[in-house]
């Protein structure tokens, strides 16, 4: 147990130097060194905790992981979020019960959790923070994500796997079965007093995983560049939108007349900023007209048209090869193409051809 909180220290110290070296650093950069920084010092407490007591002293990682994994994505995908002194105090629980723990000389033993001695009330309490905290802050964790996915759709005709943040989505899910496991263990032990010694070493060991995936992926993710309008924003402008039935007659029918003249969505690089450009309309109209009036968002607005003009090259020309139909038609790369075309189209571009040539 004790090499796998040194490893961890090592893992979680050079990770954090290497982040603060990565080139064209941004806010979410420093708050994922800061984290791992935070990491490194968590297992570097167990092992210290090893040498002096014999064995770890009661963990607030949970109260470190929580709050850091909400700050990180909100600053990785929030778009316009800055950290603030004040928000500090997201890290007060983590730092109370830590030095709680060592003034009590409170140790990690789930099967004595529940004896009726002087310091019951500070396990009671440091439990219910624990879940508390991971309730909350999952929670809104959760939210950002599947409104940065929702707001992509909304801004992108082509999503880079850099902006998708599925690896940040993986790692939610993984953490949270990881926290539902370990709180079924901890019921499993302190209710009907059963035997299991290794719960510090399984605790420690997903940390020390967890700290090989933020470091492997937080390194490789670039910075995520998007023009965010705050959602209380998007919500005044529908409710007391001033689009007439007719402008949004007008829009759809600027809209249709500009992709079948000029066909835009030819380019990958296609967004909402420059479609607004072209026709002159506010962005916001444009998706208000995209998503009440053709029920779609711009993604699938866009990828209908390049899906359309793939059928029709794929009918039509014998002497290009599949994938570069579809470069030429908009998309920018195989696997992009590949998938939006099999979920327009319920098959793919090879068994489409195929089905052309029966």
């Amino acid at each position: 147990m004790e090499t796998i909180a040194w490893i961890g220290f090592s893992q979680g110290f050079f990770a954090a130097i290497l982040m603060l070296s990565k080139k064209g650093l941004n806010v979410s950069d420093k708050i994922l060194a800061a984290w791992l920084c935070l990491l490194a010092y968590e297992f570097m407490r167990c092992a210290m905790d090893y040498r002096v007591y014999g064995t770890p002293l009661l963990s607030s990682s949970f109260l470190l992981f929580n709050p850091a994994f909400y700050l990180y994505s909100r600053t990785l995908v929030g778009g316009t979020f800055k950290l603030k002194p004040v928000q500090l105090m997201h890290l007060f629980p983590f730092l109370f019960f830590d030095g709680c723990a060592y003034l009590l000389h409170e140790t990690y033993r789930l099967q004595s959790f529940m004896v009726p001695d002087e310091h019951l009330w500070f396990r009671v309490a440091f439990s219910l923070a624990s879940v508390i905290s991971w309730g909350v802050y999952n929670w809104a964790t959760g939210q950002l994500l599947l409104r940065h996915r929702k707001r992509l759709a909304d801004e992108f005709s082509t999503i880079e796997s850099n902006k998708r943040v599925s690896w940040l989505v993986f790692v939610v899910v993984s953490y949270n079965l990881f926290c539902l496991s370990g709180i079924a263990v901890a019921l499993l032990v302190i209710l009907l007093k059963l035997e299991f010694p290794l719960s510090p070493v399984y605790t420690y060991s997903a940390m020390l995983l967890m700290a090989y995936v933020l470091s492997f992926y937080g390194l490789r993710q670039q910075t995520i560049v998007m023009e965010v309008v705050p959602e209380e924003e998007v919500k005044e402008k529908y409710q007391n939108s001033y689009l007439s039935d007719q402008r949004k007659s007008e829009i759809q029918a600027l809209l249709k007349a500009y992709f079948d003249r000029t066909c835009p969505y030819l380019n990958p690089e296609l967004n909402m900023t420059r479609l607004s450009e072209a026709l002159q309309v506010p962005k916001h109209q444009l998706t208000e007209v995209l998503s009440t009036v053709f029920s779609k968002n711009f993604f699938q607005f866009v990828n209908e048209y390049r899906v359309e003009a793939v059928k029709n090259r794929l009918s039509s020309e014998k002497n290009y090869s599949i994938e570069a139909i579809g470069y030429e038609c908009g998309f920018n790369s195989k696997s992009s193409f590949f998938t939006v075309f099999k979920q327009l189209t319920g098959m793919t571009p090879l068994q489409f051809k195929k089905q052309l040539e029966e």
